[in-house]
């Protein structure tokens, strides 16, 4: 039964239907119906309301009746002086507020991670590149990104790239990881080979030796498990001198292998930034005439759109430099150019 507003609140003008059908509510309350009634409620005024809204008055109060009929009660008592609200419009007027808040902030926040401002990033290193700028990028990137959730850990390139195409990493930095199936991998970073010898050996005083003058020495070395090119690739530069090193003692990290070099139990062969942490009975000579690097590539998904991924790499590309400045533009172009 539909009953007359006026006869249980005489300054009402119009009717309201108390029974009206709560399934019906979905698909006739709008957030325009919230953003209209918040401004009469504010103003108090359906003129200024309806100008504050760009809207002529009309049609705004034809959507506050339209309001109150789903609600089935009435938000206003108008009379011929004032808009007062009533008990019912008082309440609905907090939650109108906390719904239109909500659903902005849902908005800033969808934008945010679509921009790559926010969510969880998952990144995998190897420990060698922490003697590169990585450090200093990783802190550009908290700075620029700070609700950006970054999760890091250290492993060896073989298992960096494993972790990135079973979806447990994100992005990754691999040491010469060359081509992998189901990634994108680009050298960002790129630095010569140096020997590793004791202090003690009689090449140590030398600025630079020849690759050629290790040929009968013992090496201590990663195991080719960490990664298959990190390993075959210093071992080129010895191959071109008609022999490969003897590798009699393996190790897991890189301060092992050059306190295990500092003991005599071999030489070894690395990236030139294993000098920053050479321990005083070791030294670092250059290798002549070595025409192989070795590469801190950056690496990820093939197809990979998420905008925290795409920002994520181009602080990279920035902080590092990159060695090969045509592949910068293909990565993550496709989003760009949409």
């Amino acid at each position: 039964m539909i009953l007359s507003v006026g006869e249980l609140q005489p300054y009402v003008q119009y009717l309201v239907c108390p029974d009206y059908d709560v399934l019906d509510m979905d698909r006739d309350i709008e957030l325009r119906h919230l953003r209209y009634f918040v401004a009469v409620a504010e103003e108090l005024h359906f003129g200024r309301a309806a100008a504050r809204l760009h809207l002529a008055q009309p049609p705004l109060s034809q959507q506050i009746r339209k309001l109150e009929e789903i609600l089935g009660h009435p938000l206003f008592v108008r009379t011929s002086r004032a808009v007062k609200l009533t008990a019912a419009g008082e309440v609905f007027l907090e939650r109108a507020r906390r719904t239109l808040r909500n659903v902005q902030e849902d908005m800033d926040e969808a934008r945010s991670v679509g921009r790559g401002d926010e969510g969880t990033l998952r990144v995998g290193f190897i420990g060698s590149s922490m003697l590169t700028p990585l450090p200093a990028m990783l802190g550009r990137y908290r700075q620029l990104y700070p609700k950006v959730q970054l999760l890091l850990s250290e492993s060896y390139t073989a298992n960096i790239a494993a972790s990135l195409n079973r979806g447990a990493l994100d992005a990754g930095f691999l040491r010469d990881g060359g081509r992998v199936d189901g990634l994108h991998v680009e050298p960002i970073f790129s630095e010569p080979f140096v020997a590793v010898l004791p202090k003690t050996h009689r090449l140590a005083g030398r600025s630079n030796i020849s690759p050629g003058d290790l040929r009968d020495e013992p090496f201590v070395f990663f195991t080719p498990g960490a990664g298959r090119l990190a390993y075959d690739k210093p071992m080129s530069l010895f191959e071109e001198y008609g022999f490969r090193p003897h590798v009699v003692q393996e190790a897991p990290q890189w301060l092992t292998i050059l306190r295990l070099v500092g003991a005599g139990l071999g030489v070894s062969v690395g990236p030139a930034c294993t000098r920053q942490i050479a321990v005083p009975n070791v030294a670092c000579p250059g290798l002549r005439g070595a025409k192989v690097t070795s590469d801190i590539e950056l690496a990820y998904r093939e197809g990979e759109d998420r905008a925290v991924v795409g920002a994520f790499a181009a602080v990279a590309r920035e902080s590092f430099g990159g060695v090969d400045r045509s592949i910068r533009g293909r990565a993550f172009r496709r989003r760009a150019s949409r």
